[in-house]
């Protein structure tokens, strides 16, 4: 049914279409039957599948990686269809419309996207503010399910935080700290972007002394807080073997809680000839061109780290045999984005089941 709905859906512009989509599913969960068979037809619950990490009880290991619900508007919707964690994002201090449009291109003939979305978002003050709506309305449901074996494992939610596209890479660490400290009561762990190919310079803060700057800056902040919150870095596909080895390095002299490989790749090798026009439009690409990749990049990444920093898998998620290859390379989480443009509001169902089975 979804395939036949896709190809319909396909014939209308990506961000017109997921925004229809996702109000749609907001008016279906407005009502309490709504969200009870919706949360029935997509949500896979089993024991097998909880899964502690960073000391965070996730109830299954797929997650909605950023950039999807970058305000967090839809986190009730995302709930109901089966996502053990959301990362709402990229944030960034101030408001700020993004590129302009059209920005995100589909290929379907390589089951891809190309997006240069630029950190849209509504600001972190409103996102942290729809975050605090969403924790007050949980806590008295997680606090009554506690005597419940099992019952703590909930839908994470991470916050991915960025700079601002005005904000010059000497002074991005200000932007960082705004985020953290804005969402820190709000969110269960951070994701640093310095990895976009779509904000102007910003990769540029791959390097390593740019990190250090910015992640040793969040852990200070972190460290004087009450209660501590995992910082993950995510980067992009694009670096090569010597820059992983900074990253790595830095990571383990620093002791960072984890690293997320990867975010989209400004390469188009590999794609089809039906998608030789619109790969020449400039953005990341994401989907099944960049699994290989992704899977390369997090093997090497694993392999430095030497057990003591774990890495999430993101990149070419579509299937629960994609999914396995990521955990069985040793990632504790994965995260799909564009997969579940392309398989649907089951991605989560399909993939959880195939892991348990």
């Amino acid at each position: 049914m979804y395939t036949l709905l896709r190809t319909i859906l396909f014939n209308f512009s990506p961000e017109a279409v997921h925004h229809f989509s996702m109000k749609s599913l907001k008016i279906i969960c407005s009502t309490w039957l709504g969200k009870k068979i919706l949360t029935s037809l997509f949500t896979y619950k089993n024991p097998k599948l909880h899964t502690l990490f960073l000391g965070l009880p996730f109830r299954n290991p797929v997650g909605l990686a950023a950039g999807f619900d970058k305000n967090a508007e839809y986190l009730r919707e995302l709930e109901c269809l089966g996502f053990g964690f959301v990362e709402t994002g990229t944030v960034t201090p101030k408001a700020q419309p993004g590129n302009d449009k059209p920005r995100v291109f589909r290929l379907p003939a390589d089951k891809a996207l190309i997006n240069r979305m630029g950190f849209n978002n509504e600001g972190v003050e409103v996102v942290a503010g729809r975050l605090r709506k969403w924790k007050n309305s949980r806590q008295t449901a997680v606090s009554k399910q506690q005597a419940t074996a099992g019952s703590s494992y909930r839908m994470i939610i991470g916050g991915n935080i960025g700079k601002n596209k005005v904000t010059p890479n000497e002074e991005a660490w200000k932007d960082y700290e705004i985020c953290f400290n804005a969402l820190h009561d709000y969110v269960d762990y951070f994701v640093v972007n310095v990895s976009s190919p779509n904000t102007p310079g910003l990769r540029e803060l791959q390097e390593k002394e740019s990190l250090r700057k910015i992640l040793v800056h969040l852990q200070e902040l972190n460290a004087g807080k009450a209660v501590q919150r995992p910082i993950l870095l995510k980067i992009a596909p694009d670096l090569t073997n010597e820059q992983l080895d900074d990253v790595a390095a830095l990571a383990l002299e620093i002791k960072l809680d984890g690293l997320v490989a990867t975010n989209t790749t400004i390469s188009r090798e590999g794609l089809s000839p039906q998608s030789a026009v619109t790969s020449q439009q400039t953005g990341g690409l994401s989907g099944k061109p960049l699994q290989q990749r992704s899977t390369e990049v997090l093997q090497y990444l694993i392999s430095r780290m030497e057990g003591k920093i774990p890495v999430v898998a993101s990149g070419g998620i579509f299937t629960g045999a994609d999914a396995k290859e990521k955990l069985d390379c040793g990632a504790p989480l994965v995260q799909v984005w564009t997969g579940f443009i392309y398989e649907g509001p089951a991605i989560v169902k399909n993939i959880t089941r195939f892991l348990i089975s």
